[in-house]
């Protein structure tokens, strides 16, 4: 009798021990990749309104995931973008707030940005302590090797790409970054900062800037080769594309479709960045090769049946830039929002963001939640089922996974950004405040505006709405805290 119930015991801890083994198996926590473009404005590719510009996997990407429609990043420049998507913090708390920038522009002075300094938490730690193998390939801008900026020491158990955003100013460098070792490159150095003579350039003076080996397929090619030696467990690839910021340069198979398209002229790098014969058909060129890179990314988790165990999302740091050759009114690139990147008007800071979850996300939906993008630290959080704290996001997995009862929201968004004379803004539902020039004029007066009725932020209510500027002066100082940089505390 005794060796019975010993033998109904072990058979009862044998099936429940299996089926939590399969229970396991079954929540296999999903596997995150994270594109982000650089210099993308809102209205740049298909699924935002684009016209003149290709973006079929993008498309795609929307058609099988959600297109969210107010989503913002957190300022409206390179660097501080991407330490607050990485840190969770908005731009009245986040430790890097504007392009710091260190050294110069030649390989001999490369010497990247303001670091993250030590102790900072990233998603990438997040990540990590939830058991992902984790990666950086791409534009990292937060700091050097050597330094406590390195993504080694930042959360990222692999990295590769660019890691000082001068350097990427030319997109045939001589060298990338592989986990802080030099990895040259067949191209020549060329400073891309050197302006032709428009009364004397030749075809061949143009194409002096072009090179070899073009950085973002070889940012493809390690992103690839991380997913297959990963493809078992669960991993976080961060794959920051420094697409399509200026310089104008792009393979000569990409630029020949859009040849003849456009009324174009030459370029000759009067306002910044290599000069380009054909500025728009390369612009556009640039984002389609951008779209192609994640088509390959897209095909390759389809190859190796990792669909549905994959959420992918797409998004970028601000918005279309107004220098370098690009003309963001030819290709209507924000859509008619005011601004552009530097500025914290709508046409600077809110960003196309799409995700895509095969069976946890609809296909084909449409978001109108107001999130930003210092929001992921805390969805990722909750994805991988770990409590985050000391956070200015959100998260907004509900939303994604179709439970919008449970979604949280936020009171406001805050915005403070103390580049091009100071600026502040706060999106309080269909609201938006904002003053500029605090840097000049601390008593710079609040611009009011109704976004439902007048998205264009043209016309001021500001006279109107006493109680909502005295809200928003109530916000910023709640808001603010003085950075280690004097230069960042203009209020």
């Amino acid at each position: 009798m005794k060796k019975l119930v010993l033998f109904a015991g072990i058979l009862v801890q044998f099936v429940f021990g299996w089926g939590l083994v399969n229970n396991c198996f079954a929540q296999r926590k999903p596997n995150v990749i994270y594109i982000y473009a650089d210099d993308l404005g809102y209205a740049e590719i298909g699924a935002y309104g684009q016209q003149k510009i290709k973006t079929p996997h993008l498309d795609q990407l929307a058609k099988e995931g959600m297109t969210f429609t107010e989503h913002y990043t957190g300022t409206p420049v390179c660097a501080p973008a991407r330490a607050m998507l990485m840190t969770g913090k908005h731009g009245g708390h986040a430790y890097i707030r504007g392009n710091f920038e260190l050294g110069g522009f030649a390989d001999s002075e490369e010497r990247g940005q303001m670091p993250l300094k030590e102790g900072t938490f990233t998603v990438g730690h997040l990540m990590q302590q939830a058991g992902y193998k984790t990666a950086l390939v791409g534009k990292w801008g937060l700091g050097m090797n050597g330094t406590s900026g390195s993504p080694l020491k930042q959360g990222f158990d692999y990295y590769y790409g660019l890691l000082d955003q001068k350097q990427a100013h030319n997109f045939y460098p001589t060298h990338l970054w592989e986990n802080d070792q030099l990895d040259s490159l067949d191209n020549p150095y060329v400073y891309v900062h050197q302006p032709l003579d428009p009364k004397k350039a030749k075809k061949e003076d143009f194409d002096r800037f072009k090179g070899k080996v073009y950085a973002p397929e070889k940012m493809t090619e390690k992103a690839l080769s991380f997913i297959d030696q990963h493809k078992e467990k669960p991993f976080f690839l961060y794959l920051p594309y420094p697409l399509p910021h200026v310089s104008l340069q792009v393979p000569d198979a990409y630029l020949k479709p859009y040849l003849g398209k456009f009324e174009e002229q030459p370029y000759y790098g009067q306002q910044g960045y290599a000069p380009n014969q054909y500025p728009f058909s390369t612009y556009a060129a640039m984002i389609t090769f951008l779209d192609a890179q994640v088509g390959i990314i897209l095909q390759k988790i389809k190859d190796l049946g990792l669909d549905e165990d994959t959420i992918i999302m797409f998004s970028s740091d601000n918005g279309t830039t107004f220098n370098g050759g690009v003309d963001a009114r030819y290709f209507n690139s924000v859509a008619g929002l005011r601004g552009l990147k530097t500025d914290v008007y709508e046409g600077g800071i809110r960003e196309p963001f799409i995700a895509r979850w095969p069976g946890k996300i609809k296909a084909g939906s449409r978001s109108k939640l107001i999130s930003a993008q210092y929001d992921l630290l805390a969805t990722l959080g909750e994805l991988s089922g770990q409590k985050v704290e000391n956070t200015d996001g959100l998260s907004f997995l509900p939303t994604l996974t179709g439970k919008p009862r449970q979604q949280q929201k936020h009171a406001y968004l805050y915005f403070e950004f103390p580049e091009k004379g100071g600026q502040l803004a706060i999106r309080m539902g269909d609201w938006k405040g904002v003053r500029t020039n605090v840097r000049k004029d601390p008593n710079s007066p609040w611009q009011v505006y109704h976004l439902k009725t007048d998205r264009n932020e043209t016309k001021d209510l500001a006279a109107s709405q006493p109680e909502l500027v005295a809200k928003f002066k109530d916000i910023a100082k709640k808001e603010h805290q003085d950075s280690h940089v004097k230069d960042w505390n203009f209020l």
